[in-house]
């Protein structure tokens, strides 16, 4: 017995039970998992094709914005904070802006503002500030104050503190 794995039959008989018993399990186990796989992430990338035509359909600006910027590499924040305002539905007089100078810090440029929202609602605030990040991913709120306004429903000023990184 100690001399088994000197003997070749027992590699002729032993490999091929080896490659018998992974197919079998490839067959049994690892197809059926990768089809049943490949039906959930078809069906998962149906429901998101009909999610982003629902997105374009109710908010096709989005395009037309993203489109405006491709061909601007310099962020300015008059611009954006005035192309997002109109947007969320914020007039020129409900808010103030004011802007400092571009500064490098460590080889990295970055340029802060203050954004003030007066009397706004916090859906038109919320809507803002995640519109402004989301069409430049290199600005950041670095501080944030809301203040309610009482005896008013849902009337808040927001103190916004950005950073853009260049």
């Amino acid at each position: 017995m100690k001399d088994i794995h000197k003997n070749p039959m027992f590699y002729y008989i032993l490999a091929p039970v080896v490659a018998i018993c992974w197919l079998a399990s490839v067959a049994m186990v690892s197809l059926p998992k990768a089809e049943n796989d490949w039906q959930r992430q078809t069906v998962e990338y149906d429901k998101a094709q009909k999610i982003i035509a629902e997105i374009l359909t109710i908010n096709p600006e989005r395009l037309t914005f993203a489109d405006s910027q491709a061909g601007k590499d310099e962020f300015d924040y008059a611009i954006a904070v005035e192309k997002v305002a109109g947007l969320c539905g914020i007039k020129s007089s409900d808010y103030k802006l004011s802007s400092g100078i571009r500064i490098t810090s460590g080889g990295q440029k970055s340029q802060s503002a203050n954004v003030l929202l007066r009397e706004t609602n916090i859906i038109k605030f919320a809507k803002f500030l995640s519109t402004i990040q989301l069409h430049w991913p290199n600005l950041q709120c670095t501080q944030l104050k809301l203040t309610y306004k009482k005896g008013l429903t849902d009337i808040w000023d927001a103190d916004l503190k950005l950073k853009y990184f260049y």
